[in-house]
């Protein structure tokens, strides 16, 4: 951590913020003094925050930081802080940098000896797994899936013998595919768990076999409306052992035969998804 030069101002602390998903009763005391405390809250959309702000009659001023800005302004912000000034980060919804902005901040913050300070709370991940009755000893967080429906697909099926459970955000206009290239990435009968709007007046968590959840999102246009978190049991031990073989297969095969040909012939032979075998 570098040493501040003698004379110069106490360094301000970045504190990233967890605002609500929904219910504005879970913005904590806590956030809220911090929020009306420091010089300015960087937001990843100021008009969404100045309306959660004045719920609370927070009149902070507000700084745009967003996905096509952030890398830009960073090195400006850091310089705020080192001159004392302590800054607030906000995301439009839950706990920053989870699918949001604020990576780049943080990182140049900390690479400038600044510190940065967690105000915890809402979170849509930890909350739909909460609530969901799956393992959650062990899981994987996969964010947004690809918007196109052959990366989509892709990604699953690289993710179809993974054995811990599976989360991911879903926007309302694609979710209808998402859970059909789920059902045929980890077999129609695999255990999920579809979480909406949670902490909202119209919240709802469904739970049951993909293509039985797939089909219930078909049958009702209201299961189509809003924000989700898709939560999907993990493959177990007959994924982890698909894995195990297609990996030993792979080593015997990758002594003979190019990398790539190598990891295909062995996710054929052991319905291993090839991605997890190349190059294991």
């Amino acid at each position: 951590m570098p040493a501040a030069e003698p004379g110069a101002p106490a360094a301000g602390v970045l504190h990233v913020v967890a605002t609500p998903i929904g219910n504005l009763g879970d913005l904590s005391p806590r956030a809220q003094q911090v929020l009306r405390t420091v010089a300015a809250i960087c937001a990843e959309d100021t008009r969404h925050t100045r309306q959660l702000l004045s719920q609370f009659g927070i009149a902070t001023p507000l700084l745009a930081l967003h996905e096509h800005n952030e890398e830009a302004i960073a090195q400006r912000l850091v310089a705020r802080l080192q001159a004392g000034e302590s800054l607030a980060l906000v995301s439009d919804a839950g706990t920053p940098l989870v699918s949001d902005p604020g990576f780049r901040l943080v990182r140049a913050a900390r690479e400038a000896g600044i510190r940065v300070s967690p105000v915890p709370g809402p979170s849509a991940l930890v909350a739909a797994l909460s609530v969901a009755g799956l393992p959650s000893d062990r899981f994987a967080f996969e964010g947004f899936l690809p918007a196109k429906a052959a990366a989509r697909r892709e990604r699953l099926a690289a993710l179809a013998a993974e054995p811990r459970t599976l989360i991911f955000y879903e926007s309302a206009h694609r979710i209808d595919g998402m859970l059909a290239d789920a059902a045929a990435a980890f077999g129609g009968e695999r255990r999920a768990v579809l979480s909406r709007e949670l902490t909202k007046l119209f919240e709802t968590v469904l739970d049951g076999p993909l293509s039985a959840l797939h089909a219930r999102v078909l049958a009702d246009a209201d299961q189509r409306r809003g924000e989700f978190v898709v939560i999907v049991e993990g493959a177990g031990e007959e994924g982890d052992a698909r894995l195990v073989e297609g990996r030993r297969v792979y080593g015997l095969l990758v002594a003979h035969l190019p990398p790539s040909a190598a990891a295909k012939l062995a996710a054929e032979i052991t319905g291993a998804p090839r991605k997890l075998l190349y190059g294991s």
